[in-house]
């Protein structure tokens, strides 16, 4: 198993603490290896095997758990007495109502309640509503770069060749261990995919045409890093022969998002200091995943990079929105406790005319927060213009100080 460091750290924190714990992904992100990385660490650290119910609802074997009462009842049955008891629910929204069961089993004493769900559905209704403040989500996303390296750290590939691999075969836990070409990883990549677009999306929103909805998929990965208008992609099918309303379109997008394959990013007007409502991007979960569905994809790496930074900014806990300052733009605002940082990403800046271009929208930026420009590019790393950092991208992925 891949250890997912940051994550289990989450975890331990929140360890015997009155607040149910709830972790988030695409399908095959590594929730249930998580889990597992978890329980493993339970026991080295003294807990009994009979202090642990572990149940994933997509296993045959929890099939007559399906129903909350007897989820309820099961769980309830195999409580230690006086002692914590590790509850872990994989998948819980294969449980039809399985909210009733998580509330009274939160109410239980010493229950340490774990939870994991591939739609963030589960959290915008009653789950919501019965157990305001007394949940925190983890949002787990696929390896970052500086797990795959460490995942891939047996190859003879340079790190260039490691990062070409993790841009365009994916960066899904398994796929790191599955010998890296495009054979062996693409029927593993075409799996997740239909099961999230059958599973996650079509079934759950009852959607019929699965064709149109491809279309709607196949529209955001191409268009990843710019801005999106519903009311253009609606045009756009219908004028190619595929009759669909805007509220369709929207309805859509919005079970691409609650299924964690998209991730919409708002504008954010620097000079006023507020949210933007309209044309905002999205970016796919694993850039692999866009070159299964583009037919081995574009060569586009600007905004394949760009992708992978704002994935990564997620990941180090950020808030991330799209900088909009006049007729410019700045590629993210970065949000946290900290403070804030702005972030240009850009190929390749070696020719003088692309660095001004890169440079201005910073330059522009009036505070006094910390401002990034990332590269791909080796010389010029560590530069500073004026008080803007240029950085190498795979530095300051894999966390090197440079």
């Amino acid at each position: 198993m891949i250890p997912r460091t940051a994550y289990l750290n989450q975890l331990i924190a929140h360890r015997n603490q009155k607040i149910i714990k709830v972790v988030t992904g695409v399908r095959r992100c590594g929730k249930s290896t998580l889990l597992s990385l978890y329980q493993d660490y339970l026991k080295n650290s003294g807990v009994t095997d009979e202090q642990i119910i572990s149940i994933n609802l997509e296993d045959m074997m929890y099939e007559e758990l399906l129903n909350y009462k007897a989820l309820y009842r099961y769980v309830k049955d195999r409580l230690c007495e006086n002692q914590f008891t590790y509850v872990f629910i994989d998948e819980v929204q294969n449980c039809e109502s399985f909210e009733k069961a998580v509330d009274s089993l939160f109410i239980q004493e010493k229950v340490d309640l774990y939870i994991t769900g591939s739609n963030a559905y589960m959290l915008s209704g009653e789950l919501a509503t019965l157990l305001s403040g007394r949940y925190i989500t983890i949002d787990m996303l696929p390896l970052s770069f500086r797990e795959y390296s460490q995942a891939v750290s047996e190859s003879e590939k340079t790190l260039p060749e490691k990062f070409n691999d993790y841009l365009h075969l994916g960066s899904f836990p398994h796929v790191a261990l599955l010998e890296r070409s495009v054979a062996m990883i693409t029927p593993y990549m075409e799996g997740i995919y239909n099961t999230i677009l059958i599973k996650d999306v079509a079934q759950r929103e009852g959607i019929r045409d699965v064709s149109v909805l491809e279309s709607v998929i196949k529209t955001l990965a191409s268009g990843i890093g710019s801005p999106v208008s519903i009311k253009k992609i609606a045009d756009t099918l219908s004028s190619g022969g595929r009759k669909i309303s805007v509220n369709t379109v929207d309805n859509y997008v919005r079970a691409l998002t609650d299924s964690f394959i998209f991730y919409r990013v708002d504008r954010y007007d620097i000079k006023g200091r507020q949210h933007l409502k309209t044309l905002g991007k999205y970016y796919i979960v694993d850039t692999g995943m866009r070159q299964i569905l583009l037919s081995q994809g574009s060569p586009d790496i600007g905004h394949l990079i760009e992708n992978v930074v704002y994935l990564e900014l997620r990941r180090r806990g950020y808030r991330v929105n799209i900088g909009k300052l006049a007729q410019q733009e700045v590629d993210f605002v970065a949000s946290g406790p900290e403070g804030r940082m702005y972030y240009q990403v850009a190929a390749s800046v070696l020719d003088e005319s692309t660095l001004r271009r890169e440079l201005e929208p910073l330059e522009k930026i009036d505070d006094n927060y910390p401002k990034f420009l990332l590269t791909l590019d080796e010389i010029g790393s560590g530069s500073d213009h004026s008080g803007i950092r240029q950085l190498n991208l795979l530095a300051w992925l894999l966390q090197i100080n440079r």
